[in-house]
């Protein structure tokens, strides 16, 4: 009965721990924080067709930085909502800018599935950026991401405005940060 009501126990305690992010092997490893209020660190990496894209070639736009990877099963499951915010807020007017872009950054190791997953998925976002390197990503540790799905929001003049929003939450800021 002991045993039983141990087995109970310990299933409630899984049932309740956040089962909705997948954390780095090495946590510790990620020693960089970008919070809310900070400039946001400059990412340059490939795209999936070996173009450069920059994360400040989209100042002047709000934008949503996205670690995800194909992966990694909350990430997916959250991409649908992002799919549909991106859809509702690209075109946009916002106090501090004009239209909504997301950055997704992927901590893939491999190149198929991450193009895979991104047409499978809809992500219509024509910036797609990884170097392959999955939890030592240099744009992960720039920004001390120890677990995905990780976000950052960020104004049209490249500050952190918020972090970790999905969901609802995600659309709400972006209608609070909306021209009236």
């Amino acid at each position: 009965m002991k045993y039983i009501l141990s087995l109970g126990i310990v299933a409630l305690l899984l049932a309740a721990s956040p089962a909705s992010v997948v954390t780095s092997p090495d946590a510790s490893s990620q020693l960089a924080t970008v919070n809310v209020g900070s400039m946001a660190p400059d990412i340059a990496l490939l795209d999936p067709s070996g173009k450069t894209r920059k994360l400040s070639d989209l100042r002047g736009k709000v934008v949503l930085l996205d670690f995800w990877a194909a992966w990694c099963g909350p990430c997916r499951m959250e991409n649908p909502n992002v799919v549909k915010t991106y859809n509702e807020y690209k075109n946009a007017k916002f106090s501090t800018a004009k239209g909504f872009e997301v950055f997704s950054v992927s901590l893939d190791n491999t190149k198929d599935r991450w193009v895979e997953a991104i047409a499978k998925d809809g992500l219509v976002w024509t910036n797609h950026v990884s170097d392959l390197k999955g939890w030592r990503s240099e744009g992960a540790a720039l920004y001390g991401v120890n677990s995905i799905p990780a976000t950052y929001l960020i104004d049209g003049k490249g500050k952190v405005v918020a972090k970790n929003l999905r969901g609802p939450a995600l659309e709400n800021a972006l209608k609070a940060m909306e021209s009236k």
